[in-house]
């Protein structure tokens, strides 16, 4: 199934006496990187969460994960001042105060407002029960970004089917015209050489020969086969259920590849002119592309 790199998910629980928010989202990027904000009492599940995250089959994209986790019981907690940061703290602030002339208001309240003054300790026996809080509501929260990247996948999918299908319905126009083409090319060089000899004996071998080597040289069967080719592997890949994001990147490269070369192979305008539309397709699912895990 295509997913998209970009997506959003949420879930919100009360259990085991905690408040949990989870929030998920996505950009894209070329490998998997994902950050984890946690409250620091529970920086030790931030490891879990990265392992369940990949457990899901996500492979791509710039992740970012938002936890939130309000105590409503204190279970196992407790809350110590760190008297050293704290001084520390206090000082700047005084020093703050009189390098510019502020009012000195300190007071218990402002100083507490930065939260890194304590330090909160958990007994360990409870680090799994913390787990086994925060798992559902990761569970709902992944679930719910798993669905948005593959919604937007179904729609991606769908806009590069439509546009590949375009792009092999111009290639096969390619065909006839190139024929004409050859042909057309075949005859020009052969009064072109005719006309520069004028009386002189003509080798009519030596003339079949090379005009039939210059016509080759500009033919574009090969090309044509292999973008047929090409095509019924994009199709392959597009009804994987894996990543396909970089599989299709290479391959639409040397579809642009064999693009290339019937453009410059051709001397036809309206071959010139298929190209180019063809080209102008390729763009656009070149783009949509960039956004597929």
């Amino acid at each position: 199934m295509i997913r998209s790199m970009t997506g959003y998910g949420r879930a919100k629980r009360e259990i085991g006496g905690r408040n949990i928010l989870v929030e998920i989202k996505s950009v894209n990027n070329r490998y998997l990187d994902c950050s984890v904000k946690l409250p620091k009492l529970f920086g030790f599940l931030e490891d879990k969460i990265k392992s369940y995250i990949s457990s899901k089959g996500i492979s791509r994209g710039k992740i970012e994960v938002y936890v939130s986790i309000d105590i409503l019981e204190e279970i196992g907690v407790s809350v110590e001042l760190d008297s050293a940061y704290t001084a520390s703290y206090i000082a700047a602030l005084r020093r703050l105060a009189e390098e510019f002339q502020l009012p000195n208001d300190i007071t218990v309240m402002s100083v507490a407002a930065n939260r890194d003054i304590f330090a909160v300790k958990k007994a360990d026996e409870d680090m799994d029960r913390e787990w086994n809080c925060l798992h559902p509501v990761l569970e709902e929260a992944t679930a719910a970004f798993v669905a948005a990247r593959e919604r937007e996948g179904a729609n991606m999918k769908a806009d590069i089917e439509s546009k590949k299908r375009r792009v092999a319905e111009l290639a096969e126009k390619i065909a006839p015209l190139s024929e004409a083409d050859v042909k057309n090319q075949y005859a020009k060089i052969e009064a072109r050489v005719k006309q520069l000899i004028g009386d002189a004996t003509v080798d009519e071998a030596r003339l079949i020969t090379e005009c039939a080597i210059f016509a080759d040289k500009i033919a574009v069967d090969e090309e044509l086969v292999r973008l047929r080719s090409h095509f019924e592997a994009f199709d392959a890949i597009l009804a994987s259920n894996d990543p396909v994001g970089r599989k299709l990147d290479f391959l639409l490269q040397e579809i642009n590849r064999e693009t290339n070369t019937i453009g410059s192979k051709a001397s036809d305008l309206d071959i010139a002119k298929l190209v180019v539309e063809i080209k102008s397709e390729l763009e656009k699912i070149r783009e949509q592309i960039q956004n597929i895990e």
